[in-house]
């Protein structure tokens, strides 16, 4: 008999441990995909850095440093429940209403992201004729749970009517950026970080200064309205274009959401104002 003895494991062991293991795994998942694209990203890439310095020293011989780190690292366990508490509260609030695999625009059907992205190039074409500022944001992979968290909740189904409603100037929302993650408008009146970038020859607005500083930070686009001139614009990727028009920002969202691979056609050199560079 071998070191290792297969004869005592069971077929009800084998699921077990393969179920476990599933559960660990989608555990690791949902508090990954959770995470990503709030500020506990870079606070857990941190903890990652101290664990490493620690296991680092104490492998080298570094005694001080590895006691020093210890300490460290001691102070940062127990301080973890404080530094992710918004984290955890809005974890523990969207199991409570059963929305933690919440949608995000990527993953509808085609045609429900044709339908959501119509609704939004409708509203901002109707508010472009009015001089009506806006600002939303189209969340892709990254999530901003962060910004939605200094709005407004709404939990709405997109709908241009809504949208217009919203930025309209004598609403108590208006001010702020409206958030959308799949299908659902989920937070109005959002503060989104503005952008330290200073381009030369090009004054930049609050709105566009905070599409573009949203773009720094996260993978989602951001379609602005400007109030003064009416012009549309979309920020992405650390990239700013400005004055298009409504069929020009139809087909880029296309092409930022997938559905249109023409990209050469739509990201042609116009008015861009660039970010800092990552």
């Amino acid at each position: 008999m071998g070191w290792l003895d297969l004869s005592a494991v069971t077929p009800v062991d084998v699921l077990t441990t393969v179920a476990d293991i599933a559960v660990v795994a989608l555990l690791v998942y949902v508090i990954i995909r959770f995470l990503r694209g709030t500020q506990a990203v870079s606070l857990l890439n941190g903890l990652i850095i101290l664990f490493a310095a620690n296991i680092a020293s104490d492998f080298l011989g570094l005694t001080a440093l590895n006691w020093l780190l210890r300490q460290v690292t001691a102070m940062a366990i127990v301080g973890i429940p404080v530094v992710f508490q918004p984290e955890i509260r809005r974890a523990l609030e969207q199991l409570g209403r059963g929305k933690l695999f919440a949608t995000t625009l990527r993953e509808l059907g085609t045609e429900e992201m044709e339908r959501v992205l119509r609704e939004v190039v409708r509203a901002a074409e109707s508010m472009s004729r009015d001089f009506v500022g806006a600002l939303i944001v189209l969340e892709r992979s990254t999530g901003t749970g962060d910004i939605t968290e200094s709005g407004v909740m709404l939990d709405a189904v997109v709908s241009a009517q809504l949208l217009i409603n919203l930025f309209s100037p004598h609403t108590p929302l208006h001010d702020g950026a409206v958030v959308i993650r799949g299908n659902r408008i989920l937070a109005a009146a959002c503060v989104l970080p503005l952008s330290e970038a200073h381009a030369s020859g090009m004054k930049l607005g609050t709105r566009h200064r905070a599409a573009l500083g949203m773009s720094e930070r996260t993978d989602a686009v951001m379609v602005v309205v400007s109030e003064e001139t009416g012009g549309l614009s979309i920020a992405c990727e650390g990239k700013l274009d400005r004055d298009l028009s409504p069929n020009e920002l139809r087909e880029r969202l296309r092409v930022l959401f997938g559905l249109d691979t023409h990209e050469n056609k739509f990201w042609r050199p116009r008015r861009r104002v660039r970010g800092r560079k990552k």
